[in-house]
């Protein structure tokens, strides 16, 4: 046996046979136990190491070649693939309480299989058509059957396949300057082109318009998978090239522009969500901010940054997964999810509006919850750096902490004389509960989750060291 088989084709193998299951609590059962096995499988086997277990010997071995092209997944991936699979069983358990089982499970299994296989395919050039196979599997499960696209999907789906010819034409530049380095011009081009690339994969400014929108289209529990699903994958997508490439690594204008871009994601993010309306929207302006801070990690440089990208990651997932939970919950009193028509909600919703406004205080970088000790030791970083940055990231913050209290002074708005009750299911309030709890545990112990992002930086030779 190979690890890309077990990671890869064996995902995909039974995403297929899931679609045949209608039983929504049996399709998450097998997935989350399946999902559990390979997480467990990813921090405890070893890779190409010999392993006894009684009178059986085997061996785990990294690579699987198909059709002249290589899937490696070593020993250092470990921890990457558990984090991806284990983030996968939180958004795979939670799915039956939104009803959203068969269809997040089965294809949002696929979908994780294949953003695997992207980062694991070489040469590089190749992951481009993986993330587009997972980019067209995910338009059903964003959009409602029998219904027409929205604008946002039709957007998510221009952009996403736009960075896609960037990505594989930098392919054949990179291959170009490997044979001639000295050549300048054409080391700018590939910057550029990977630059562009980048910027559409990752969604970030101007090139985000379809996230809020989507949010406001789709069920929220689907989006927020896939708003954290493809911005973690691409991320480590471009740690590989800026690992790979020394030329693009220790180009000058490196921080620069990612410090420019980041600051840019985050003041625009935090501002918007401070004035919109729609509940889902605020949402998506949330998620902007979250790519905008992972992009501002890399700015600060060298393992320091790699640390806290990394320590990003846990609260991120914990903090998306409770809010799409309180979101959806709400959207089925209120479809509209604006402002004006939720006034007083949280009388009869008690449990999801609290979780609505607790992860979006989490994701504002509030004390004592999730976000603040990455967001905490981001500040850090930065002010050693620029304190007119640290400033401008703080207003950021500022605009999705108003958009919170917004929201809370909505839901407080009862009429005189409302009367309290919890119209939430059992299992949901259960998952909120959890979720409450997890925020804030993650926030008082965020060491808790330090094998994780310790273990991270051994994926890449030089960004990790």
């Amino acid at each position: 046996m190979n690890a890309p088989f077990l990671w890869i084709f064996l995902p995909l193998t039974l995403a297929g046979l899931l679609m045949l299951l209608r039983n929504q609590k049996v399709i998450a059962l097998i997935a989350c136990i399946f999902t559990l096995f390979l997480t467990l499988a990813a921090w405890l086997l070893p890779i190409d190491t010999a392993m006894t277990i009684g009178n059986v010997s085997f061996k785990l071995s990294s690579s699987f070649e198909i059709l002249g092209r290589h899937l490696v997944l070593g020993s250092a991936d470990r921890s990457l693939l558990a984090l991806i699979y284990g983030s996968a069983i939180v958004w795979f358990a939670v799915a039956p309480a939104v009803k959203t089982a068969r269809p997040l499970t089965s294809l949002g299994l696929s979908i994780t299989a294949l953003l695997v296989a992207a980062l694991a395919v070489e040469p590089f050039l190749y992951a481009a058509l993986l993330i587009e196979m997972a980019v067209l599997l995910s338009i059903p499960l964003l959009s409602a059957p029998g219904q027409r696209p929205g604008k946002g999907l039709i957007r998510f789906l221009i952009f996403q396949t736009l960075a896609m010819p960037f990505i594989l034409f930098s392919g054949w530049l990179l291959a170009g300057i490997e044979a001639n380095p000295g050549d300048l011009k054409l080391v700018q081009q590939a910057a550029i082109l990977i630059g562009l690339g980048f910027s559409f994969l990752l969604a970030v400014f101007p090139f985000y318009s379809w996230i809020p929108m989507l949010t406001e289209e789709s069920s929220p529990y689907s989006v927020a998978f896939i708003l954290w699903m493809f911005p973690t994958v691409t991320i480590f997508f471009g740690l590989g090239f800026l690992d790979h490439y020394t030329w693009l690594r220790d180009a000058p204008a490196l921080g620069s522009v990612l410090t420019t871009v980041g600051i840019l994601m985050v003041v625009s993010g935090g501002l918007l969500a401070a004035f919109q309306q729609h509940l889902g929207r605020i949402m998506g302006y949330a998620v902007i901010m979250e790519t905008g801070f992972s992009i501002l990690t890399l700015s600060l440089g060298g393992t320091v940054g790699l640390n806290i990208l990394f320590m990003l990651f846990v609260p991120r997932t914990l903090s998306l997964v409770v809010w799409a939970l309180a979101l959806t919950i709400l959207k089925e009193h209120s479809p509209t999810l604006i402002l004006s028509d939720i006034k007083g909600l949280v009388r009869i919703w008690p449990f999801a509006t609290s979780g609505l406004v607790l992860a979006n205080l989490a994701l504002a970088g509030m004390p004592l919850l999730a976000g603040f000790p990455p967001h905490q030791a981001i500040w850090e970083g930065l002010a050693s750096i620029s304190l007119p940055v640290v400033i401008w990231v703080l207003i950021g913050n500022l605009g999705l902490f108003f958009s919170a209290v917004r929201v809370m002074l909505a839901f407080a708005a009862a009429p005189e004389g409302a009367h309290w009750e919890s119209r939430e299911t059992g299992a949901q309030r259960i998952l909120l509960a959890l979720g409450f709890l997890a925020l804030l545990l993650l926030g008082l112990f965020p060491q808790w989750v330090l094998p994780l992002w310790t273990k991270l930086p051994a994926i890449f030779t030089h960004l990790g060291r």
